[in-house]
């Protein structure tokens, strides 16, 4: 495993166990849950824990992810586990073959996430439910004494996402590809907490080394937002949009 993926691993398990991380993900299991038997997919599965979680709740899980580091993190982490390197556009499942379809954090990464929502709707069996949790790259809420450049940060960051936006489509992405019932809700997640600051700090460190602020700037913004941490003053909020659907009974 390289050094990209450990750090990446790093801050999913802190962000996994920030406050209220775990009512969320609960969340999104009980929405999974319908008429239909058989396999639910956790695509972008990362290092599997939403297929360890359902697997102990008696679902049939698989996980699926296009990182090989991820899947083998995962595979290291729930030995018994089903996990495959696959890309969301291209799942390796039969039409309506699947009963549920769960994606976290997954669809603003992709350049054309109604590949993945068509594909989606093509693996769900008739009665299949598919569950979407994400957020939007430019509604993040940082406190600093430059509001001015924490907007700047923000921004530069998520212009360097593939979907930066995708989050707040999810009704429409579902909708347009073929899903009925669908629903969304929004809950906000309060990162306050050390272990926390790379969420930060690593804004600013990409929007700089892609040139969206100065070098000079982005290591003051980071210089103030690590002191706020030591000093139990940092504050970061962050808007996830859940929704679900179901597909058709034809």
């Amino acid at each position: 495993m390289d050094k990209d993926t450990k750090n990446l691993l790093r801050v999913l398990d802190a962000v996994d166990h920030s406050p209220g991380a775990a009512e969320l993900r609960s969340l999104t299991y009980a929405l999974l849950r319908g008429p239909v038997d058989g396999t639910v997919l956790d695509a972008g599965c990362g290092a599997g824990r939403a297929v360890g979680d359902l697997t102990a709740l008696g679902v049939a899980a698989e996980g699926a992810d296009l990182d090989e580091g991820m899947i083998e993190a995962a595979r290291d982490r729930l030995p018994g586990g089903t996990f495959r390197v696959a890309d969301a556009c291209d799942l390796p499942y039969g039409d309506a073959s699947l009963a549920g379809y769960r994606a976290d954090k997954l669809l603003h990464t992709l350049p054309d996430p109604t590949r993945a929502l068509a594909e989606a709707r093509r693996v769900l069996k008739p009665g299949g439910r598919a569950v979407l949790v994400g957020q939007d790259s430019d509604t993040a809420v940082i406190d600093s004494d430059d509001a001015a450049l924490t907007q700047t940060i923000v921004r530069a960051r998520a212009a360097l996402v593939a979907s930066p936006r995708a989050a707040r489509a999810h009704r429409n992405l579902l909708l347009d590809a073929g899903f009925h019932e669908v629903r969304v809700e929004v809950r906000t997640a309060v990162f306050t907490g050390l272990e926390l600051l790379p969420m930060a700090t690593g804004l600013a460190e990409a929007a700089a080394a892609a040139g969206g602020v100065p070098a000079r700037e982005a290591k003051a913004w980071i210089a103030e937002q690590r002191d706020r941490a030591v000093r139990d003053r940092f504050f970061m909020a962050v808007p996830f949009f859940l929704a679900s659907a179901t597909v058709p009974r034809d």
